[in-house]
């Protein structure tokens, strides 16, 4: 099978989070000299395949089949793929059945390899994540097989394939702030305590500011305002609280300790409450690695790009890996349709990400880079 036909075939499976709609079964059966392995939890699948050739390194490729709903918008049935001026419309067209293709046919025609190859997939990336990837983590933790190297084919490039890899990601702090005083009479300020016009004096001072300098690997970590709301909606009554919300896209030079430390500064002497939430971790993986250097490679060899090495964008199931202390890396087609109607992606992309996988896996037990 073309990686072509195999990507049309994972497109027309209509894997909206959890379901995996049979994918991840006719992926198995796809590569049945892999040995499967199935963990699943609450409704969620995951699937882990694995070929041991020799002793040596244990090389992973990771993704998940689940899509998003399709929504509105569509020009024609977004569980239909269709081919269109060299263009392959469906909804999981970027992201990412592109690279899941991509790495299952490589794992299809790959003959020999110093050490372990082996697929994660699950169906749970695009909901909660709760009993998705970190799940099937735990699981070979225990089993001792957790990879030395995984690459995670998110797409990544951002104009043009092969411009970007993703060697880590920023993480993500939910901050809730409250701020109390006292209701009033707006024709009376002296008798009450206005939360807002204690905050506006201060408010410069959070919106927007940057809490470290950044480094070679992440920008600054920002604090960005995301909602304000207080009162109940009168001319002539003032609020007797202020509730305010941010997120904070982190870098590792940035805790939830950090922040506290910074608002209690800033809000010194006024009556508050500050809860913090973290939705993920952030995590970097050392330019000098081998599959950053190996990956890298590959893609100037083949596309003659000199790709950028990013920590930019949100979250994905990458952030598992660099907690298990996995050197990860993502890497795939152009993202600039995901999520959005008439997702699509090209052939060519899909083709080439499906060579450069193969080709880095054919180097990677090699010395040079």
């Amino acid at each position: 099978m073309h990686v072509v036909d195999l990507f049309l075939k994972l497109l027309s499976f209509k894997s909206i989070t959890p379901e995996d709609a049979n994918s991840l079964r006719f992926i198995e059966k796809y590569l049945d000299d892999y040995e499967a392995t199935y963990v699943n939890r609450e409704g969620v699948k995951n699937l882990f395949l694995t070929k041991k050739f020799s002793e040596g390194t244990h090389l992973c490729f990771a993704g998940h089949v689940d899509v998003v709903p399709a929504g509105e918008g569509w020009k024609t049935n977004a569980f239909v793929p269709v081919i269109k001026d060299g263009h392959i419309y469906a909804r999981g067209a970027q992201d990412m059945k592109s690279g899941v293709a991509a790495f299952v046919q490589t794992l299809k025609e790959i003959e020999d390899f110093k050490g372990r190859l082996s697929i994660l997939l699950t169906s749970d990336e695009e909901g909660d994540a709760k009993y998705g990837t970190v799940i099937m983590l735990e699981h070979l933790k225990e089993a001792n097989l957790l990879p030395d190297y995984c690459v995670v084919a998110e797409p990544t490039c951002e104009t043009t394939f092969g411009d970007a890899i993703k060697i880590g990601r920023r993480g993500s702090i939910n901050g809730y702030l409250t701020i109390y005083g006292q209701q009033g009479h707006a024709a009376y300020p002296e008798k009450s305590i206005n939360p807002v016009h204690q905050i506006a004096p201060i408010l410069e001072k959070i919106a927007g500011v940057q809490l470290d300098n950044g480094d070679d690997d992440f920008a600054p970590s920002q604090m960005v305002i995301t909602d304000m709301r207080g009162g109940m909606e009168v001319t002539n009554v003032t609020p007797d609280f202020l509730k305010l919300m941010f997120n904070v896209r982190n870098s590792t030079k940035t805790t939830q300790e950090e922040i506290k430390i910074h608002i209690a500064k800033i809000f010194e002497g006024l009556d508050y409450t500050l809860d913090l939430t973290q939705g993920s971790y952030p995590f970097v993986t050392k330019r000098d690695s081998k599959i950053v250097q190996k990956l890298s490679k590959s893609i100037e060899d083949i596309t003659g790009i000199e790709t950028k090495l990013s920590t930019a964008g949100g979250t994905s199931d990458a952030r598992f890996m660099g907690a298990f202390d996995i050197d990860v890396v993502e890497f795939g087609v152009i993202n600039d349709t995901i999520h959005a109607p008439n997702e699509s992606t090209t052939i060519e992309e899909v083709e080439t990400l499906h060579t450069i996988f193969k080709d880095t896996v054919a180097h990677f037990g090699t010395q040079s880079p």
